[in-house]
């Protein structure tokens, strides 16, 4: 068995949970709070066997798509020209981290 730690966005949750409810998966669903862009994001705990774990990664890659965003440029004011001080940069977010653990014991009371 494994435990499957799902780093996703916000954008992504509810339709990742509905996906992997309808396919038997069981969630618990954490709310976490992501580095690069300090936005929302979810963080899903995933008990499944392992001859499950790559329908898992299925899912998961199918539901939570990367995709550009424009954010404010994260240079010290300083340190930029008057006129690129107020200019967007398109940054990747979206996709999903997942951090896959062996377990050694899983008891449900």
């Amino acid at each position: 068995m494994k435990l499957v730690l799902a780093v996703i966005q916000d954008a992504d949750a509810s339709a990742l949970i509905r996906v992997l409810s309808q396919n038997a998966f069981e969630v618990t669903k954490l709310a976490s709070t992501g580095g690069f862009l300090r936005e929302g994001n979810t963080t899903l705990m995933i008990g499944v066997d392992d001859d499950r774990l790559a329908d898992l990664k299925r899912h998961v890659q199918q539901t939570c798509r990367a995709r550009t965003r424009l954010v404010a440029s994260s240079l010290p004011a300083g340190e930029q020209a008057e006129a690129v001080a107020s200019d967007p940069v398109e940054v990747p977010v979206g996709g999903a981290v997942m951090f896959v653990m062996q377990v050694a014991e899983f008891v449900k009371v």
